[in-house]
């Protein structure tokens, strides 16, 4: 009998997810914990159970766009849109200052303006993912930080586009101008779309709608189709996929159709979550780690707490209080998954060198792995303080 390869790969991340989780319910760490551990011990790197991640990185890539869909099901598309200002001017900013930071300690190393950019644009990112599996364990999504937050993560997801473009203008590339027309005529059609639906949300109904929610089959294809639909589109139009899928989820939001699509679609999204997280697990070389731990270390706690605090000034300057600043920035603390696709890009335009390269991975994932920790200590520090 042929044995199906996936099968082996897909009961040993299974039988992972389920010890650690155990350990882990015992010490009450967010799930999100669970699988980056998961990933890490049977990774290439760890016990070495699975070498080959590339499938699993496709099914994990399912995982990002339904987690997206979900939030845009959760989320009020009238307050996010009110909170526009911190969203824009708030990642712009922050932008701008992590290059600055990341400038004053090129200079110290003699970097050039092209690694000085780059390196600023990777730790500008933080992890869509992450946060919003944090928010939704929590039930912080549509909480004033939430909102806050998950304005600004959009803008990031869109924010990846001109990055690419200017680490590719400074890698010696060229624009190709066909691609930058289409992103902006999908970007101001996304924004026109958003604009018609708070207009004239009361009067948008869904085709069939009396019909799918009497078939319980038909449910499951049609939240597919739309999630997966409008993902499409905005990979076609070389936009994030996940904005499309946290569009569907706004969507289905205005036509008040949630509530079955997350009985129908929620055991999809746990899973393909979880193989998303231990995607990013397996990408942690515990060797390279160790020979180089003091380093990487450094710039782990570095990161985070420029992150935290760039965040928290930038908030707190646009008119947040300033508990409610720190807590937003601690949950942009980490870096983000966005970010390996620049560190590739930057290796491959030669910009950093190949140790440079698996550094910033390593710095990436142990941020992902350590952010609801250092959130956590955070969110502490503030309950205490607001007590005094």
């Amino acid at each position: 009998m042929h044995l199906d390869p996936i099968l082996p790969v897909l009961e040993i991340v299974a039988l992972a997810i389920l010890v650690v989780g155990i350990i882990m319910h015992r010490l009450k760490q967010p799930y999100v914990v669970v699988y980056l551990i998961a990933g890490i011990i049977i990774g290439p790197h760890g016990l070495g159970l699975i070498t080959d991640q590339v499938d699993i990185s496709r099914f994990g890539s399912i995982g990002v766009l339904l987690l997206l869909f979900f939030v845009g099901m959760e989320i009020s598309l009238p307050r996010l849109i009110a909170s526009w200002r911190i969203a824009v001017v708030g990642t712009l900013l922050q932008i701008l200052l992590s290059v600055v930071c990341v400038y004053f300690i090129g200079m110290w190393r003699d970097w050039p303006l092209a690694r000085v950019v780059l390196l600023g644009f990777v730790i500008s990112l933080s992890s869509t993912a992450v946060v919003i599996k944090i928010l939704q364990e929590w039930g912080e999504t549509d909480t004033g930080v939430g909102r806050d937050v998950v304005g600004i993560l959009l803008v990031q997801d869109l924010a990846i586009i001109p990055m690419l473009i200017i680490i590719g203008l400074m890698g010696g590339g060229s624009p190709d101008y066909r691609v930058i027309s289409l992103q902006v005529f999908g970007g101001s059609f996304f924004i026109a779309g958003f604009a018609l639906l708070v207009k004239f949300k009361d009067r948008i109904r869904l085709p069939f709608s009396s019909l799918i929610r009497q078939d319980h089959e038909l449910q499951v294809f049609a939240a597919f189709v739309l999630c997966f639909g409008l993902a499409l589109i905005t990979s076609l139009l070389h936009l994030s996929s996940a904005l499309g899928a946290f569009a569907a989820g706004i969507l289905l939001s205005t036509f008040k159709e949630t509530t079955w699509v997350y009985n129908r679609l929620e055991p999809f999204y746990v899973v393909f979550m979880a193989l998303f997280f231990v995607s990013v697990g397996m990408l942690v070389d515990l060797d390279f780690i160790r020979h180089r731990f003091v380093v990487i270390l450094l710039l782990v706690l570095l990161s985070m707490v420029l992150n935290t605090f760039i965040n928290a000034f930038i908030l707190k300057i646009l008119g947040a209080a300033w508990p409610r600043s720190l807590y937003a920035g601690a949950f942009l603390s980490q870096i983000g998954e966005f970010s390996f696709v620049l560190a590739a890009v930057g290796f491959q335009a030669k910009i950093v060198t190949k140790v440079a390269y698996n550094i910033t991975i390593s710095v990436i994932a142990l941020t992902l792995l350590l952010s609801s920790l250092w959130l956590m200590s955070v969110k502490k520090v503030i309950i205490k303080k607001n007590l005094k």
